[in-house]
């Protein structure tokens, strides 16, 4: 080992022990939850069905079995939407995302518009809404546009013991967006950048975050949203 690694010896020892040990976790929950599928009768409710497949895929995630990961995520999204159950199938776009797939983004596009249009966790929201900021080129304003959706939604959900820690957070996303966006350094510089950008009021960054979420599916939709939106409560 070179005098510049930096790795002690009995550090990398240790690290690989780790690696083995968390692998070895992952396995075992790989088995006790395909065990558990296998007791399931044939009338069994799909959510709950649903759930154990969420957490096949989650350990298949962390093993690199990234394809099996997809297909059992996948089907679980669709259980969870039939049951209208929109955080586990947000927790389902999740995995499939992580699993880059072919249609990862599509899977993305999918969590981020359920996060936006249901009243789900606002962790739930900045969770998604960041992995568009990840995506999105420094220049492009759509990164921006998240961001400022992100912060919206923490302040018309968040409950008072979480939204000063939430509201900090997506405070921060705005403000590394400005940075990479436009070099914005300053409080001032950030105000006019904003105000600019006109990330202050939801009534014209909303639809902007409408029309990103539209050009990233392509029409690829594996759902109807108008029949959706025609369920949600009017106010």
């Amino acid at each position: 080992m070179s005098k510049d690694s930096g790795i002690r010896p009995e550090q990398g020892v240790l690290e690989s022990s780790s690696d083995e040990e968390s692998r070895a976790f992952l396995e075992e929950q790989l088995r006790n939850h395909q065990f558990e599928m296998t007791q399931f009768r044939r009338d069994a409710d799909p959510a709950e069905v649903a759930k154990v497949k969420l957490d096949i895929a989650n350990a298949q995630l962390g093993l690199g079995q990234n394809e099996n990961a997809w297909n059992e995520a996948k089907a679980a999204f669709e259980a969870f939407v039939d049951k209208e159950d929109w955080a586990s199938a947000i927790e389902a776009c999740d995995i499939m995302y992580q699993t880059e797939q072919p249609s990862s983004i599509l899977a993305l596009v999918h969590g981020v518009w359920l996060s936006v249009t249901y009243p789900v966790d606002p962790e739930y929201s900045i969770s998604m809404l960041s992995y568009i900021i990840d995506e999105t080129p420094n220049d492009s304003d759509g990164a921006a546009i998240a961001a400022a959706t992100a912060h919206y939604i923490v302040g018309v959900r968040a409950v008072d013991d979480k939204h000063d820690s939430l509201s900090f957070l997506t405070t921060n996303m705005i403000t590394k967006v400005a940075q990479r966006h436009a070099d914005v350094k300053s409080q001032e510089t950030l105000d006019f950048w904003m105000d600019k950008m006109e990330l202050k009021d939801p009534e014209k960054f909303l639809p902007r975050m409408g029309k990103v979420i539209d050009a990233i599916a392509n029409g690829q939709w594996w759902f109807d949203r108008d029949a959706m939106r025609k369920k949600l409560p009017v106010n």
